[in-house]
């Protein structure tokens, strides 16, 4: 399975509302993750903590679509953007944009950062 096939699995994973599962199944152990400028986040459970919180923060996901993917032409980046609309459970809704960068190894994701408005 090609880098684009697994991109598209991990993707179509989430737009069924596993992301946790294609966390556990696409990211490497050693994974950074980093948010716009802020500091990166380092290791897979670092990470799972980080994601379990915000998605125990989500009261309601109205919509999540998946714009565009794109590759990189040596197979080993994928850029992902996204539109979401989300309730928090402090009831504020949020409509957002935002792209992932990820690196891939050896079918893992090694390195994804997030750039978005933060407001």
């Amino acid at each position: 399975m090609g880098m684009k096939e697994v991109v598209e699995e991990l993707n179509g994973m989430i737009l069924q509302g596993k992301a946790m599962e294609a966390f556990e199944k696409f990211y490497s152990e050693d994974v950074v993750m980093q948010e716009n400028s802020e500091e990166p986040r380092v290791g897979k459970e670092v990470n799972r903590e980080f994601e379990k919180q915000f998605m125990s923060n989500v009261q309601e996901f109205h919509s999540a679509k998946l714009i565009k993917s794109a590759f990189s032409d040596d197979g080993n980046v994928a850029m992902n953007y996204w539109e979401m609309d989300l309730t928090f459970k402090d009831g504020k809704r949020k409509k957002s944009a935002q792209v992932a960068v990820q690196e891939w190894k050896d079918g893992k994701i090694v390195r994804e950062r997030f750039f978005y408005n933060p407001n």
